[in-house]
């Protein structure tokens, strides 16, 4: 019985571990939880319903909701591209990223850095220090959900 007993908590610790949790700046406290990234879901806070999945995520493409329609998608990922829609035009690129920077559209200039990831914290600009956390994740997360959280879909 015993041996049921802890099989479980193990099952219940392995799959608590596999959701990644987005921290408001470099808190890491449960009330600061902005939303959670669990199998190709996004929800909010630290909600697990179906009713409050933000987006949906293939590896490539960002979803409305819980939706796989191609006519929800709001986010598309290619080459380190963000772009907006289902569209590949260059035109609709809303951002890029490169070596652990996010970049305004299909610039690569200093001065236009969205935001770095690096060390699960992700800062204002090219900024490292601490006071310019502006989330904290609890596992590598992709540049597209990251930008999401920030951005949104404009």
């Amino acid at each position: 019985m015993r041996q049921v007993i802890l099989s479980i908590l193990f099952l219940l610790s392995v799959v608590q571990l596999s959701a990644q949790k987005v921290y408001r700046g470099a808190s890491k406290y449960n009330s600061d939880i902005i939303c959670r990234y669990e199998e190709g879901r996004l929800y909010k806070g630290n909600s697990t319903y179906s009713s409050d999945v933000l987006v949906s995520f293939d590896g490539s493409k960002l979803y409305r909701g819980t939706s796989c329609y191609q006519s929800d998608v709001l986010l598309t990922y290619r080459d380190g591209k963000i772009y907006k829609g289902r569209s590949y035009y260059q035109s609709d690129v809303v951002a890029n990223w490169r070596e652990g920077k996010m970049h305004r559209g299909t610039s690569s200039y200093q001065s236009d850095i969205l935001f770095n990831y690096t060390d699960n914290k992700v800062c204002r600009g090219s900024s490292t220090y601490r006071s310019d956390i502006l989330l904290t994740t609890s596992g590598k997360l992709h540049p597209l959900l990251i930008y999401y959280i920030l951005a949104g879909a404009e």
